[in-house]
């Protein structure tokens, strides 16, 4: 084949899927792009960009390693993705383990981090490795509660300032952890796609277009497109699926096995309209799915927050991490939720789970009582290849007949799924040019985006503050 010969699909329009996409068209390969939906990236609440994977306490060090290079990877592909204010950690008193626990692992970080800059200084993204983490006794917390938290955080302490006037010091244990683990912009990011689909002369974008059967015939993959009720056919020599938690129906479809499981979670939005200064990201750790279980409070612009609180009565739900079977690979979830993937929550189960977000993060900041339910619910399906439901660094996995399925579990494992896919066809002997991460993003203009995401914001009936950049913009 000569090169311009080439084609390849890509089904599902979500970050894997448009990273994957954006990043094989500038590498001068025809792709096409099929989303069932009406824009791209609108899948599962994203919030966080995993530098080190330390909302994880469970994880091993090497994914730890894993999701740090990858978010490295994410800011350098999507630079303005980010929202870039800190995170911290903190254990209440009845936890059973204790801060000092989680610093053999920071601190290999922290010296990972250093040496990853030291031979690439372009992947200085998160700040000095000398303050990719920091400590903080309840003495020096104490003393910062009597300063004023200034109109923009220039430094840790800065950051720490409210958390220290307003949380309930004697629920926790210290020190405190603060760690350079940034916020992640769903919006900018699917704005960013958008915008970059747009100038890309070989990439095939068709969104509210559905894959009703494929087949693989001879050396080439043809598909039946459902595009707004007009039924099109399309062959190509590879395909790429990446369909989120869908995967495993494609997978079906293609007469592959795979092993994968799938976990349904929420996320609630709140507004607390009288917040002190800017905040980090705060992680209150806590034994999942029990009524202890990890909260988690998320700033955005305007008073908004994002909430987390991994028990059964708010993000997790009763049957909602299912698993594929030797008829399927697709694991099947309850039809309640698949309801409220498809058809929108019940405004009385919302506003409850909502409510009770709220009440699980004033255990410890006792004036968020006074935040209230803002907007729906941030939801979804996320799916995890493989047996293990801890498991949260995956990319990309193979079949032999020019196949390929992203298996991604956190966003900032789209560009490595890219890389992988490029290393791939290179193999298969494909004219492709020399890897380069993608490169689109970095030209478009940050009003522009800004723009788009709060469009974006609005087509989705959410607050257009999420679309804002929240903490020092880095470019």
């Amino acid at each position: 084949m000569s090169a311009g010969s080439h084609k390849l699909a890509v089904i599902g329009g979500g970050i894997a899927g448009s990273t994957i996409a954006l990043n094989l068209a500038e590498l001068g390969i025809e792709v096409h792009l099929l989303e069932a939906g009406p824009s791209l990236v609108n899948g599962p609440p994203a919030c966080h960009l995993h530098a080190g994977g330390n909302l994880y306490r469970e994880l091993d060090t090497q994914q730890c390693i894993d999701l740090l290079e990858q978010s490295l990877e994410m800011l350098s592909a999507f630079p303005h993705c980010a929202n870039p204010r800190p995170t911290v950690l903190a254990l209440p008193l009845e936890d059973a383990s204790t801060p000092q626990a989680l610093l053999p692992r920071l601190e290999h970080l922290r010296s990972h981090y250093q040496q990853l800059i030291e031979q690439r200084p372009e992947l200085e993204l998160i700040g000095k490795p000398e303050h990719y983490f920091s400590l903080y006794s309840r003495e020096q917390l104490q003393a910062l509660a009597e300063r004023t938290p200034p109109a923009q955080p220039r430094c840790d302490d800065d950051w720490m300032i409210p958390l220290a006037r307003q949380l309930d010091l004697n629920k926790l244990q210290f020190p405190l952890i603060l760690v350079q683990e940034y916020g992640l912009s769903m919006l900018r990011l699917a704005a960013s796609c958008e915008l970059m689909a747009e100038h890309l002369p070989n990439l095939n974008l068709s969104l509210n277009s559905r894959v009703d059967a494929l087949s693989r015939q001879g050396d080439k993959w043809q598909l039946t497109v459902n595009r707004g009720g007009e039924q099109q056919h399309l062959e190509v020599d590879y395909l790429v699926n990446a369909c989120g938690f869908r995967t495993g129906s494609i997978d079906d479809q293609a007469g592959l096995s795979r092993q994968r499981m799938v976990e349904f979670k929420a996320a609630f939005l709140s507004h607390w309209p009288r917040p002190e200064g800017h905040w980090p990201e705060v992680i209150i750790h806590g034994e999942r799915g029990t009524p202890q279980g990890m909260a988690q409070l998320t700033p955005y612009a305007d008073s908004y927050f994002q909430l987390h609180g991994m028990t059964e009565d708010i993000t997790l739900f009763k049957d909602g991490l299912v698993a594929s079977d030797q008829q399927s690979a697709q694991p099947r979830l309850p039809s309640p939720l698949l309801s409220k993937i498809e058809q929108g929550w019940p405004e009385d189960v919302l506003n409850q789970r909502s409510e009770l977000a709220i009440a699980h993060f004033a255990r410890f900041l006792p004036d968020f009582s006074q935040a209230e339910p803002a907007s729906k619910a941030l939801f979804g399906a996320q799916q995890i290849p493989g047996g293990d439901p801890s498991r949260r660094e995956a990319t990309v996995s193979f079949a032999d007949n020019h196949y390929a399925r992203a298996e991604i579990v956190k966003f900032s494992s789209a560009p490595k799924a890219a890389r992988l896919i490029a290393g791939e066809l290179a193999e298969l002997g494909w004219s492709v040019k020399p890897y380069q991460l993608l490169q689109s993003a970095k030209h478009l203009n940050k009003q522009q985006i800004l723009s788009q995401a709060r469009a974006i914001a609005t087509a989705r009936q959410l607050p257009p503050a999420l679309a804002e950049i929240y903490g020092e913009f880095q470019a």
